[in-house]
């Protein structure tokens, strides 16, 4: 990660932004840069933990798709869905994991149109062992505590119902 910026960057865009556009939705353009840059502060720190076991966090959250799932087993297009990704996306994501023996691809047993990305007895090991280690970072939400976590989980979860990501 970068050293920290001498200066709040959300700030120091919404002082730019007021001065531009002084009747704009400044709280709404702060409150998203806000998000979208804590996501990649949270990004690299889940990588670097991720680092060590050969995965990034696409990767893990690939993996652990597959290890939730009751067969550990999904359809390609099904793990797209999940994941919000192209599917492009998936194929890259699978190609890696099936590379380093964590997945195998396998046919469906019913619609030969259809591949089956299968977690393998390594993948489970791993996925257990990667999420150990983010158990250990808290997921690298440091310095936030348990309060303040469910209370931005709780806000989050307001602006992905409405947003339509799941029903009510």
């Amino acid at each position: 990660m970068s050293p920290p910026l001498p200066f709040d960057p959300i700030e120091e865009a919404g002082r730019q932004w007021h001065t531009h556009w002084p009747d704009a939705p400044l709280a709404a353009m702060k409150a998203v840069t806000s998000v979208m840059r804590v996501q990649q502060v949270l990004l690299s720190r889940l990588n670097e933990a991720l680092e060590p076991f050969g995965l990034t966090f696409a990767r893990y959250e690939a993996l652990m798709l597959l290890y939730f799932s009751r067969a550990g087993s999904l359809p390609l297009g099904k793990m797209g869905d999940r994941l919000q990704v192209h599917p492009a996306s998936v194929t890259n994501l699978v190609n890696g994991l099936e590379r380093n023996g964590l997945v195998v691809r396998t046919p469906h047993p019913s619609d030969r149109r259809t591949t089956l990305a299968t977690i393998t007895p390594a993948g489970r090991e791993l996925a257990e062992a990667a999420t150990r280690a983010l158990h250990d970072l808290r997921f690298g939400t440091a310095p936030l505590d348990d309060e303040q976590l469910g209370a931005l989980t709780e806000v989050l979860r307001a602006a992905r119902q409405g947003a339509g990501d799941f029903g009510s």
